[in-house]
């Protein structure tokens, strides 16, 4: 059963043998903001979609309601709000074509009243699904990222091995595979025109600029993700000052560097057997390997690279941390993790927003947790959403399945997968109505203010 974990800046000290241990664990925890260092804190407004939610919610630092977008759809995954105030959000139309986790299927623009202003649903077909991440160019294009249904017999052809190819159908999420689902990138423009393209099934080979098409995870990751959900990628980002494109692979836990002209990758780090250039993993041994199930790569310019490492399946021990890289030597520059997982995980998903004060704004997804750090490991601002398929919880509890867990997709019922954090001088704010509308979640009580640091 789930454990809903969260940090709070309150430090349990054990002392033993000369050592010191923390951990902090909580079946029942208070939801809303737990703690605001108003002075170290990065003033602004949240904005986050639950995935268990048609509402797209942006709230100020204390948890007052700023501003809601209703969609008919869930969310698939997130939602940004553009310089512009309009919204950008994915939307799950429904599991249909495609049953792996993080599918999508439509991109939708909402200004600021609500109103739909631009859509695009050509990626929702029985061949092809939107899933995960999106990007908004500086000319005014979409990247979106998706899933394409590629035959066995293709797959066979550009070298995986027969034996490796499941005898019969794999079911997940209510829906039978019997095709491998491989990630590419669209760019399309406003009218929907595709003007760029990249797929995985051309990267496939050998060599440091190839996928191999036999990595394999292990089983016990999970039937889908081992067979036909080959390489799972979860972000994409365009690089304006390199022309480049930045990705990121879940499993094969690696991220790229895509050279937008020639479509080629000229840069990989976080696993070096994913093209037999490293030692693999063993039973309790992470070899050479870097990340496990790794998310959400982002430029930070100058050849760094932060990326959100998920830890899990880490025969090394499960932790999340967040890395920045320098590509320029292959090190890790920086990392941030909490002094005990329990305080700090997430299984899947997760993101780590850079702020401009030098803060970092991290969403631990599937406990519905973001907060604030510093560089120096400073906790500033703690959120633990309330919205469990849009109710609202006061105290999420382990034991509640009623009240919390049916209904939700894998029982993770305050699930984000991604939160924003937007400065008040945020050009998509200008002009805007940011008065308070009430409490996010009025019926419970304020952490924040109760506990004082």
């Amino acid at each position: 059963m789930k454990k809903i974990t969260w940090v709070i800046a309150l430090l349990v000290i054990i002392a033993g043998f000369g050592t010191s241990v923390y951990a902090y664990q909580a079946l029942v925890g208070p939801t809303g903001v737990l703690l605001y260092k108003s002075g170290k804190a990065y003033d602004g407004y949240t904005l986050y979609a639950p995935l268990t939610s048609k509402k797209t919610f942006l709230i100020d630092m204390e948890g007052n309601l700023i501003h809601t977008w209703e969609s008919q759809y869930y969310p698939g995954l997130y939602a940004e709000l553009l310089p512009n105030g309009n919204l950008l959000r994915a939307a799950r139309p429904g599991i249909v074509y495609c049953g792996i986790d993080g599918v999508g299927g439509y991109m939708e623009e909402f200004n600021w009243d609500g109103k739909v202003v631009w859509s695009f649903k050509d990626m929702y077909t029985k061949n092809q699904v939107q899933h995960h991440c999106f990007t908004r160019l500086p000319n005014g294009n979409t990247m979106i990222l998706g899933w394409e249904r590629i035959e066995n017999e293709k797959m066979i052809a550009k070298g995986r091995d027969p034996k490796t190819i499941p005898t019969k159908s794999i079911k997940n999420k209510g829906i039978y595979h019997r095709d491998f689902w491989l990630d590419f990138v669209w760019e399309v423009n406003p009218s929907g025109k595709i003007v760029w393209e990249w797929h995985v099934f051309d990267q496939l080979g050998k060599g440091p600029d190839k996928l191999d098409p036999n990595y394999i995870l292990p089983l016990p990751v999970g039937e889908i993700y081992t067979y036909y959900d080959y390489s799972h990628f979860n972000s994409v980002e365009y690089i304006p000052e390199t022309n480049q494109v930045l990705m990121n692979s879940r499993n094969l836990s690696e991220f790229y560097l895509i050279d937008y002209k020639t479509g080629k990758i000229v840069y990989r780090w976080g696993n070096p057997c994913a093209y037999g250039a490293g030692k693999c993993p063993s039973y309790f041994d992470a070899g050479d390997q870097k990340m496990f199930g790794s998310h959400d790569a982002r430029w930070l310019g100058n050849g760094k690279v932060s990326v959100f490492d998920n830890g899990s399946e880490n025969p090394e021990g499960t932790r999340s941390r967040v890395l920045i890289v320098n590509t320029k030597t292959n090190e890790i520059e920086w990392k941030f993790e909490a002094w005990d997982q329990s305080s700090f995980f997430t299984h899947r998903q997760g993101m780590a927003q850079p702020l401009p004060n030098g803060n970092w704004f991290i969403t631990s997804s599937n406990v519905g947790h973001l907060f604030e750090v510093t560089k120096r490991g400073e906790i500033v601002w703690d959120f633990v959403s309330p919205i469990c398929n849009d109710n609202m919880i006061c105290t999420m509890r382990d034991d509640d399945k009623e009240n919390v867990q049916l209904g939700a997709p894998d029982n993770l019922a305050n699930i984000i997968h991604r939160a924003y954090r937007y400065g008040k001088d945020y050009p998509g704010l200008k002009g805007k109505d940011l008065s308070p509308k009430g409490k996010l979640a009025p019926k419970c009580p304020e952490m924040f203010k109760i506990f004082k640091y």
